[in-house]
């Protein structure tokens, strides 16, 4: 069985919670590491498996991960529980292998202006960054997946429309470079349901049966709608955070991800079991809002609570 099929089988969903990494970038207050611990492992006493877990970042620039390693060892002592980091150059990929991250996570503009104010690197530079991962990988016999996850892929605040060729054309090329899964995002909330139908089907079809990741944020209240779509279409891995933290420091206008209480939600009512008790999720909130009582958080599954009156799973 392949490092893929592994992590992410295609007969079922599977539920990234990139709260701990994406949710805690714009934030002005963050979690201590303890505080860390208690979410991610209520979390998975709730049922959740995979968790990103931070970024290999200098922590004089993000100092919220500096605890990555830590965080990192945290999951690895969880029953089948699976950790992913965020790596932005040649430095962060040799110490995200020197732990033992189960996932490295490359990220790959679709405009080129986006890449420059995201890496300070060209699109082909950020597709040599994919290959430079993989021969690492190879080389050190490390056990992670590198996945390639294309930013601004429905559109860009800074350039305007993107075309889904060049996504497809960057996604062909991260796998071409070695990639073990591609993810495309919507990094700014700018799609609808059916851009983000149109463009799973595309990635279902170039993945060849593969499973490929959808990152979506709820900026504009359509997250929960172009999940569903994406499921549709054929899309089997989807990214959510916590009560909708995160975005994107590089990308104007970006705020939170798609709630990950609501996604789980929308996939059990679609018929996907997700594995994944709902109220024992719902309750982790308490963690990170007392650690940030300044930040907002959302999800109407917080405020209205799954159905009590009927059995809403499909």
């Amino acid at each position: 069985m392949s490092r893929v099929a592994a992590a992410y089988p295609a007969d079922r969903v599977s539920l990234r919670e990139v709260g701990l990494r994406d949710g805690l970038q714009l934030v002005n207050a963050w979690p201590s590491t303890d505080e860390k611990r208690e979410w991610l492992t209520r979390e998975h006493a709730a049922g959740v498996r995979h968790f990103e877990v931070g970024s290999f970042l200098p922590a004089s620039r993000m100092p919220q991960f500096a605890d990555v390693r830590q965080m990192i060892d945290m999951v690895s002592g969880l029953d089948h529980a699976r950790s992913a980091a965020l790596a932005l150059n040649e430095r962060g990929l040799a110490d995200a292998f020197e732990t033992e991250v189960d996932e490295v996570v490359c990220v790959i503009s679709a405009t080129e202006e986006h890449s420059q104010a995201n890496m300070r690197r060209s699109r082909v530079e950020a597709i040599d960054l994919v290959r430079m991962a993989a021969r690492m990988r190879d080389e050190r016999g490390h056990k992670a997946i590198v996945n390639a996850g294309i930013a601004m892929a429905f559109g860009c605040s800074i350039t305007g429309k993107v075309d889904q060729a060049e996504v497809l054309r960057l996604a062909g090329g991260c796998i071409e470079a070695g990639a073990d899964i591609v993810g495309i995002a919507d990094t700014v909330g700018i799609a609808g349901p059916r851009q983000v139908a149109e463009l799973s089907a595309a990635m279902a079809r170039l993945s060849g049966g593969g499973v490929f990741i959808v990152h979506l944020h709820d900026t504009r209240g359509m997250g929960i709608a172009n999940a569903s779509a994406a499921l549709d279409a054929g899309c089997r891995v989807l990214d959510g955070s916590l009560g909708g933290l995160g975005g994107c420091p590089f990308a104007p206008g970006a705020t939170g991800n798609v709630v990950f209480e609501d996604l789980v939600f929308l996939c059990e009512t679609k018929g996907f079991a997700t594995g994944i008790d709902l109220d024992a999720l719902a309750a982790v909130r308490s963690v990170p809002e007392h650690a940030m009582p300044k930040e907002k958080f959302y999800g109407a599954i917080a405020r209205a609570g799954p159905p009590r009156m009927l059995d809403w799973r499909a």
